[in-house]
């Protein structure tokens, strides 16, 4: 920042501290980057409506249905060479990146994911890379939230409520559901629920709701009026559908993994994205619903408009044939969860929100189809809309954002007992074989998910660098006794000495209590050599391990000291006192309201 600009800054900076009060100026800092998260939103939305129209509308429809294949391919190697040449970072998936950024990073977002989602998903998305928007949105807002945070000097537990509020505005300007959004943010990033954090989220989400309303007007994402009220007598209906797209969000997280894992044995970033490319180029070819976002068919199927919804295909399809159009459905369902996870490993960037809404609604028609073929009578439309809430309930783990969203954008609270009823059954299905969720599983495996546990996300966010210790004075095997006592116990204020080899692998520990009693014989000094003394350490901490792995090998070895080993080489210390105080000290930051 030039120096003008940073005098008159931190003039804002003391004035702020002179007039407003520190929950004032949080609840400015929320309206603030609710309307920022906002604008990303409606900038994404906007890029990615321009691009699509031009290509599928403008190009496709009047030149040939070929370019379904060869747009994708395309757009897959654009985002590639933005990658590589101008943004030269990882972007990452939005959420998963974001729940990252909290949990290892205390809320510190890097400044060119401001932007890097802006660039690269509308030309994933809008070139027909089959993912949704709502993840770059999430990176975008949080990104902007983080660093309105660090611009004013706020604290941890400030920076990860002003990225929970943006999260929220992200959401309520996508779908102009700010309910939801907030009920998506504490669901999502743990956030905790007290009145502190809730209004700040409130204002947020309204701001952010109230942005899109003015750029945007009053369009909604889904055109839908409830029509018909839910009867008692479906309940075993709708448990059959809750069990259905249990079953479907199992397979829909487990593609993503298989998927994920089979593209990243390529070493070479071209096969990759070449073999990714030319996959989602050939399904897109042969099933165009799955080209996009999928707004439209999920719009037609809630409306009942089937013929509207295939209309894509560019092959006949008799869509009065109804075992045909539930055939081609469970198709789009199955190919759409290969399509949208092809589409992230070959390096595209999206989201799998919007992805989880199509499969849901296409699954849904398909149950209430199936069901009146058999002689009974059930609404197709409550079936598609409440089948998108089973998906979403499943595969993002969210069962409260999946029932309030789905009401919120829709109308449909009335169905709110069929929607619940589905949520729970969807959830708890899929949390019995995917115990966690797309955005949250490598996270998991690594420990470092941050959970409601307080105690737990304290010890996970701190980091190791911060409580090692490198002032050990190092000795080797083969020093003499006299050597160790001149070069090591004189130049040091501790009673422990770690041993290490040329290479610098550590190999044990000698504690001065050991050579105490021969210290002062002299005749020892040329004829007694360190690996004497030497003895294994109680255990060892890798510099990969988590912390509450390290606080687990303290509590089982009773030790006070623990060396560190990186790469194979001995870095440093880390004592119990010193762990423990980080660790109450990073609990009052966490927890301070």
């Amino acid at each position: 920042m030039p120096t003008k600009k940073r005098n008159i800054f931190l003039k804002i900076l003391i004035w702020r501290y002179k007039h407003i009060s520190e929950r004032q100026f949080v609840l400015i800092l929320s309206i603030l980057v609710g309307f920022l998260a906002g604008l990303g939103t409606v900038i994404l939305k906007y890029l990615t409506l321009l691009i699509q129209s031009i290509l599928e509308d403008g190009i496709i429809k009047n030149v040939h249905y070929l370019l379904y294949f060869i747009f994708p391919i395309i757009g897959i190697w654009l985002v590639y060479l933005l990658k590589k040449n101008f943004i030269k970072k990882e972007i990452g998936h939005g959420i998963s990146s974001t729940l990252y950024a909290i949990s290892k990073r205390s809320g510190i977002i890097e400044r060119y994911k401001m932007f890097a989602s802006l660039i690269t998903a509308p030309i994933t998305v809008g070139f027909g890379g089959s993912a949704g928007l709502q993840g770059p949105a999430v990176s975008t807002g949080a990104a902007l939230g983080s660093n309105v945070a660090q611009l004013f000097h706020m604290n941890t537990k400030t920076r990860m409520l002003l990225i929970g509020c943006a999260t929220a505005g992200a959401m309520s300007s996508m779908f102009k559901a700010p309910v939801a959004a907030i009920v998506f943010a504490i669901e999502i990033f743990s956030l905790d629920l007290v009145f502190a954090s809730l209004v700040p989220l409130l204002l947020a989400s309204v701001s952010a709701v109230i942005t899109s309303y003015f750029f945007r007007g009053t369009d909604v994402l889904f055109g839908f009026e409830l029509q018909e009220a839910w009867r008692v007598k479906d309940i075993a209906f709708y448990v059959l559908l809750a069990v259905g797209t249990g079953v479907a969000s199992v397979y829909f997280s487990k593609m993503y993994f298989f998927i994920t894992r089979f593209f990243n044995r390529f070493s070479k970033a071209y096969w990759k994205i070449g073999i990714a490319a030319v996959g989602i180029g050939l399904m897109l070819y042969l099933i165009p619903p799955l080209y996009g976002e999928g707004y439209g068919l999920i719009n037609n199927l809630l409306n009942g408009n089937t013929a509207e919804a295939l209309s894509g295909l560019q092959y006949d399809i008799d869509v009065t044939k109804v075992w045909t159009v539930i055939g081609m459905l469970m198709i789009i369902v199955i190919f759409k969860a290969i399509a949208m996870a092809t589409t992230f490993a070959a390096g595209g960037v999206g989201g799998i929100f919007i992805p989880t809404l199509f499969m849901g609604s296409a699954l849904g028609n398909v149950f209430a189809k199936i069901i009146n073929q058999f002689g009974f009578s059930v609404s197709e439309s409550n079936f598609t809309l409440i089948g998108m809430t089973g998906l979403m309930a499943g595969v993002l783990h969210a069962p409260l954002t999946a029932i309030f969203l789905i009401a919120e954008i829709t109308g449909g609270y009335d169905l709110f007992v069929p929607l619940m009823l589905v949520a729970t059954i969807s959830y708890g299905f899929t949390k019995y074989f995917v115990p966690n969720s797309i955005y949250t599983a490598e996270l998991a495996k690594r420990g470092e998910l941050i959970t409601k546990d307080k105690d737990k996300n304290a010890l996970m966010m701190l980091k190791i660098d911060r409580v090692l210790e490198t002032n050990f004075v190092t000795l080797h095997p083969e020093m003499t006794l006299g050597e160790m006592l001149k070069k090591g116990v004189s130049k040091s204020s501790r009673n422990l000495f770690p041993v290490i080899d040329e290479e610098e692998q550590f190999l044990g520990i000698v504690l001065l209590d050991d050579v105490r009693s021969i210290m002062f014989d002299q005749t020892m000094y040329n004829n007694t050599t360190v690996s004497l003394f030497m003895k294994s350490a109680p255990d060892i901490i890798f510099y990969s391990d988590s912390m509450e792995t390290i606080m687990k090998k303290f509590k089982g070895t009773g030790a006070w000291n623990l060396p560190v080993i990186k790469d194979k080489k001995y870095i440093g210390f880390i004592s119990k006192s010193k762990l423990l105080t980080a660790y109450r000290n990073k609990l009052i930051e966490v927890t301070a309201t």
